[in-house]
């Protein structure tokens, strides 16, 4: 990793108000560094870190993911009950999930219309709203 892509995810960090571990200035590096943003689980970062040269457990992946949501700098899309994926992109947006090869992408949020929304439970209110469109080859 060139220091250009450490800076900008020691910078990243200190905007979730984290501390810059080794491991979480790793990762974001990865996440953040190049400047792009980018959609990728657990098990893909992991990989991408080893890639790297860099030695951090899966565990330590996905404590550090945990944190990363927690401070507000990337959000978790759950596709299924199994599978998350973690976007550096917070903004409110609707994704593609590419089910031949479990892929997911950012979908036009311009061309979405969400004209309504069933009325929250009494004490309740909605925080948000994710969008996924599952995609398949034909």
């Amino acid at each position: 990793m060139t220091s250009e892509e450490r800076e900008r995810g020691s910078k990243w960090l200190d905007r979730g108000g984290l501390r810059p571990t080794r491991q979480r200035l790793a990762l974001a590096a990865l996440l953040v560094g190049d400047g792009r943003n980018r959609h990728v689980t657990a098990e893909s970062l992991f990989d991408a870190s080893r890639n790297a040269g860099e030695q951090v457990s899966l565990a330590t992946v996905y404590n550090t993911l945990r944190a990363f949501c927690d401070a507000g700098l990337i959000r978790e899309i759950v596709v299924d009950g199994t599978k998350s994926y973690f976007d550096t992109c917070t903004d409110d947006h609707p994704h593609f999930f590419w089910e031949d090869d479990q892929r997911l992408t950012d979908a036009p949020s311009d061309e979405l219309e969400i004209s309504r929304l069933p009325q929250a439970p009494k004490g309740a209110e909605v925080s948000s709203v994710d969008v996924v469109i599952r995609l398949r080859k034909v």
